[in-house]
């Protein structure tokens, strides 16, 4: 029997409980609005999505203990991935503390409402699996060589989680030394590094990204692909020079498909994301295809039986 899908990278928000001001932007007016899982669930479970990796938006701790909340109730969720302070002095305690179940140790109440909720574990379905740093919006290229992160980010393969690398391509450089320097911790860079897909340059991205994926800490979501081509009138063969870049530098075995919902809404609806990234993996094997969609996200953050 075929293991169901897994869509590693999504994202939920409610726009009642916090202020999301990146969703200002007048080209982002289709998306500012409060997206919940249950909206997400039918499109996912028509898909044969069995489980999803619940990735943070905003650099609040707030937020990632809400998301952990709503992960331990929901069926659909099989990890987190969460936002901690990488530069304070306290981040292995607060990362304990979420791992833990101790929201409190988080320095947090819990769920909107202000009701305590209850907190999955690191490695366990809907628990925390990874931390995430919107590295991107960072005006310094070589904010991940900084010494105050790379003690964040060895408290986070301390606590035995993975790190997703939210970059720009100028970016990749900084990115190739940190994984290098830290052979410890897995890294999962989201989203392709968010390559120039509508002028269809690959260079020097390409070369950036087969340096990255010498390094075996290191895992790619293929995702996010829609919203970096042009969004009105973008084809799968857009998309392809980027895909099989990705993924023959790093292999089917450390690729993982992301849908990147709600964001993607802006190019494709859910159903032609996942058509897209079936399309362009239409050439693998029956093994490779099924690493894609759910055996690499399985091994990358320790997902278990989902």
């Amino acid at each position: 029997m075929e293991a169901p899908r897994i869509d590693a990278h999504h994202h939920v928000w409610d726009l009642g409980v916090r202020a999301h001001g990146w969703l200002d932007a007048e080209k982002l007016a289709p998306i500012r609005r409060t997206f919940t899982l249950d909206r997400l669930a039918e499109h996912a479970t028509a898909a044969g999505v069995g489980g999803t990796v619940l990735v943070q938006v905003l650099p609040d701790l707030a937020e990632t203990v809400e998301f952990l909340a709503l992960a331990a109730e929901s069926e659909l969720v099989a990890g987190v991935v969460g936002w901690v302070d990488l530069t304070a002095p306290a981040v292995a305690e607060t990362l304990a503390g979420l791992s833990s179940g101790q929201a409190g140790q988080a320095g947090q109440s819990g769920r909107p409402g202000g009701q305590p909720g209850r907190v999955g574990h690191a490695g366990r379905s809907g628990g925390l699996v990874a931390i995430r740093h919107g590295v991107q919006a960072e005006p310094d290229p070589g904010w991940l060589t900084r010494p105050d992160v790379r003690r964040g980010l060895a408290a986070v393969a301390s606590a035995g989680l993975a790190y997703d690398m939210l970059t720009l391509p100028h970016q990749l450089p900084a990115a190739i030394e940190t994984v290098a320097a830290l052979p410890e911790l897995t890294f999962v860079l989201d989203h392709l590094s968010k390559p120039p897909i509508t002028s269809g340059q690959l260079e020097p991205w390409a070369s950036r990204i087969r340096e990255l994926a010498a390094h075996p800490n290191v895992y790619c979501k293929l995702s996010g692909m829609v919203t970096e081509a042009d969004w009105t009138s973008w084809r799968v063969a857009d998309l392809r020079p980027y895909a099989e870049t990705v993924l023959a530098a790093f292999g089917p075995e450390r690729v993982m498909f992301g849908s990147d919902w709600p964001v993607c809404l802006l190019a494709a609806d859910y159903e032609r994301v996942v058509s897209a990234a079936e399309e362009l993996c239409a050439g693998l094997s029956a093994g490779e295809r099924a690493d894609v969609f759910g055996g690499t996200a399985r091994r990358a953050y320790r997902l278990g039986d989902v």
